[in-house]
């Protein structure tokens, strides 16, 4: 049905004269009403209107949820206003999950709503301590769902869906679900699509409605300042490749040389720290540093000199930092960086692409008479530089995630709905965003999308197109450095994305082979294969660990050879702004080797502090209590598949496990064991003191391998640890091979303790009786929001129980750490009358 007709859809549950007809999204809703399907359509033509279609028409026939599932908490929250205006459910029956929605809260509204709509973290979360049931829920609607690849929440949510729904749908929606015809399918494999339904811009229904975008790029050339210190780090580059050439890792020492070929010698080098050789842990601190060392060249070339300054600090705050890296002490000390660090802080010019930048904006909103102007950079640093640079000539506001960083605020998600709504409004013309307003985001229709420089992936270069030429024709310019990457990066882009769309159109006409490919694979197969498509794919994903993730890791084993080797990861490219839930896009992104330096607090969507989350088991399964810190790892999530365990969160006061009243377990990667030797760090024998306090029978776990070859380290050292912690502190030393050995006898130690020995769990330990104040901590600690920590700040503010339970909601929120919801909480607890 043509656009200019003005008709509306009338169906059950829709609002009457809301939703346009458009006749390609009520085909697309038809078939994805019919199996699991995989929804393609182009950025800006209504791919939630087609979900929203399907949820609609589920509800009224089948009864039971609908869940929608986005990457960012800004798509959450402007999916949920969507919702909540085209359909007749009350407005308090859509409800929104994220974070910062107390877990207890979200398990009572789960049970209440209708459609529930949520950032995945925090639904994995709920899945993983059995807050949640899948079983009614008769729609899940995965939004962007190219993410469901590697250890992406998707794919842990789509393998319990499937699991636990008594009638399950599934839709999974992307403008661009993959670079080729085999990422496409493991998207439709790890979600259990079995159906593709795709509509690109040729097809009539939809053209009408897309306009052509021209696509320019620019040329700039580099300044000899900045020439002169890139070469300087060149120098640096190639000698760290000529020591590893001598290890054998490699033939070449081109300091240019391919992320693919980074890769291969890091597989080389993981081979040897394998066998216990010595010449793989100094490789790969070699390969650390060549890596910060790339991300410095990419830096100059491509971002701006005042990035790298920022960079070059942060490096020499690492340098600094209580047990740094060789490779962080090496690259800071290292004559000819410093020489290129002098350069940096000398230099008084800018980057040309700010000059360019500044000329486009100049034509397309002076001569050419345009409204708005997105600016898309993947460096935070850059984007803060370019928005001050640019409101000297235009009004410019940046648009970043939320966490903050050295040197940089972020933005709240309160920020970032003002800034749209002002954007949209029209009270400032150019929006320069780092990758948040990539996906899905209603962004307005702008003159402009310029890319600050080229990103080498098809998937997100479409998603930044698709901010132009929807309702007019639209234009985009992409800046490149003349010899950089840069170069690299866009002509792999246009290669890829020309493949993206041959592939789409392969899927449309062998739409039947395609889906009998994926047949195949019935939902059962689906169910049990899903261990094997996790080991894989976390493997996969390993390769492109952060230096940031590395160092904040400390928990977790899936430790890539980079953290085995004295946390001496980095990244070839620099730290990009990551969207709003966090992750970044995987495979060959431009900055792919490296952690966003806005490395969201929300990217894991955590609890709030000293949050308990219960939940009651059945007289035939054991209960394993699990620290909040521990869903980095993927153990959490693989106990939570198990049939017979049960897996409950809480933010423990000791342990990382606990099994039974008597056994609590403490897990350390190999690397962070060492760490306590190496680094002066004595917080292990620490815990375990108080472990001991709690627990008859502490068990310290001990994961990885190569703990006598890892460091510099003597064995004798090692043995005396490990006998301190066996003959001091009475605790039980366990070796495991990696994550997946750790859960298995995780399993063996709850299964032995609740089954066997007849042991029930005490997620607080019951050995140690507590001194006075001790029990006045636990008494105000015990309450929901509060937590040890801001019990002792309480009492010490307060001095007794008795008048912290007796202050009223303003007395409360004087004391450090006691916001407005958690005086409310204290409140309510203390004055509600008691019913059982």
């Amino acid at each position: 049905m043509a656009a200019s007709d003005g008709a509306t859809i009338d169906r059950p549950l829709l609002e009457s004269g809301v939703l346009q007809q458009r006749q390609y999204q009520l085909e697309l809703a038809e078939t994805a009403l019919g199996n699991h399907t995989l929804v393609c359509l182009p950025t800006g033509l209504g791919k939630t209107t087609v979900s929203l279609l399907v949820t609609a028409h589920r509800l009224h026939e089948v009864g039971g949820t609908a869940l929608l599932l986005a990457p960012t908490k800004p798509l959450v929250s402007q999916h949920a206003d969507f919702y909540r205006e085209a359909l007749t459910i009350p407005d308090d029956e859509i409800v929104v999950f994220t974070g910062e929605v107390r877990p207890d809260d979200r398990a009572e509204l789960f049970e209440s709503a209708k459609i529930v709509i949520a950032t995945p973290q925090v639904v994995e979360n709920d899945l993983v301590g059995s807050r949640i049931s899948m079983a009614d829920v008769t729609h899940v609607t995965f939004d962007e769902c190219h993410r469901a690849t590697g250890d992406y929440a998707y794919t842990y949510i789509a393998e319990r869906y499937h699991e636990q729904a008594e009638n399950p749908l599934a839709t999974g929606m992307s403008a661009s679900p993959g670079d080729d015809e085999e990422s496409i399918l493991e998207v439709c494999e790890n979600l259990g699509l079995r159906e593709v339904a795709v509509m690109t811009d040729e097809d009539a229904d939809v053209a009408e409605y897309t306009h052509r975008t021209d696509v320019d790029w620019k040329r700039v050339e580099l300044p000899e300042t900045v020439i002169e210190i890139r070469d300087a780090l060149h120098e640096v580059i190639q000698d760290r490749l000529s020591q590893l050439k001598q290890l054998g890792v490699t033939n070449k020492t081109q300091p240019d040389m391919s992320e693919r070929e980074i890769h291969e010698i890091q597989g080389k080098l993981r081979e040897l720290m394998n066998n216990d050789q010595s010449e793989g842990y100094q490789g790969m601190s070699l390969l650390a540093e060549v890596r910060k060392l790339r991300t410095a060249v990419t830096y100059a070339e491509t971002q701006s000199v005042e990035s790298l300054r920022r960079y070059f600090e942060r490096q020499r705050n690492a340098a600094r930092a209580s047990g740094s890296s060789k490779a962080s002490q090496r690259l800071v000390s290292e004559p000819k960086v410093r020489e290129a660090m002098r350069k940096a802080e000398n230099f008084d010019d800018l980057h040309p692409k700010f000059r360019r930048t500044r000329m486009l904006l100049a034509e397309t909103l002076g001569i050419e008479d345009g409204d708005r102007v997105i600016v898309f950079t993947e460096s935070r640093d850059t984007a803060e530089t370019l928005t001050d640079f640019l409101n000297d000539h235009f009004d410019a506001e940046k648009f970043v995630g939320q966490s903050d960083t050295d040197g940089s605020d972020g933005m709240t998600q309160k920020e970032q709905q003002e800034t749209l709504d002002r954007f949209r409004a029209g009270e400032f013309e150019v929006l320069v965003s780092t990758s948040v307003a990539e996906e899905g985001l209603d962004v307005p229709e702008v003159d402009l999308v310029l890319f600050y420089e080229p990103v080498p992936t098809a998937i997100r270069s479409i998603q930044r197109k698709g901010r132009t030429g929807r309702q007019t024709e639209g234009k985009v310019v992409v800046l490149i450095a003349e010899d950089t990457r840069d170069e690299a990066y866009f002509w792999k882009a246009r290669q890829d994305e020309k493949r993206m769309y041959k592939e789409l159109k392969a899927l449309k006409s062998m739409k039947g082979e395609i889906e009998a490919e994926l047949s195949q694979a019935s939902v059962e197969e689906f169910q049990t294969g899903a261990d094997d498509r996790g080991e894989s794919a976390e493997a996969a994903s390993g390769d492109t660990a952060s230096e940031t993730h590395q160092a904040t890791e400390s928990g977790t084993s899936g430790a890539s050879a980079l953290t085995a080797a004295e946390s001496d990861g980095g990244a070839a490219t620099p730290e990009r702004d990551t969207t709003d839930e966090g992750e970044g896009q995987t495979g060959l992104d431009a900055f792919a080797g490296d952690e966003p330096d806005d490395a969201d607090a929300d990217a894991d969507d955590p609890e709030p502090e000293d949050t308990v989350a219960t939940a009651g088991t059945d007289d035939d399964t054991v209960e394993i209590v699990i620290d909040q810190r521990e869903l980095d790892s993927t153990i959490a999530r693989d106990l939570s598949k198990r049939d017979g365990i049960e897996t409950r969160l809480e933010t423990l006061e000791v342990g990382d496990y606990v099994v039974s009243d008597r056994v609590v377990v403490e897990r350390k990667t190999v690397s962070d064991f060492l760490d306590t030797l190496t680094g002066g760090d004595r917080s292990l024998f620490e815990q375990i003191k108080d472990d001991a306090r709690y627990y008859d029978r502490p068990v310290v776990i001990i994961e990885g391998t190569g703990l006598y070859g890892e460091r510099n380290v003597h064995p004798n050292a090692i043995r005396g640890a490990l006998a301190s912690l066996a003959v001091d502190f009475g605790a039980s030393v366990v070796r495991t091979d990696d994550e997946a050995d750790t859960t298995e006898m995780l399993d063996v130690l709850a299964t032995r303790e609740q089954e066997e020995a007849d042991r029930t769990v005490s997620a607080h330990g019951e050995k140690a009786a507590k001194t006075l104040a001790e029990q006045q901590e636990y008494v105000v600690a015990s309450i929901a929001d509060v937590g040890p920590v801001t019990a002792q700040s309480l009492l010490e503010h307060f001095g007794s129980v008795e008048t912290v339970l007796t202050a009223e909601e303003d007395e409360l929120q004087a004391t450090d750490g006691v916001g407005e919801v958690t005086a409310e909480r204290i409140r309510e607890v203390v004055a509600s009358a008691y019913d059982p």
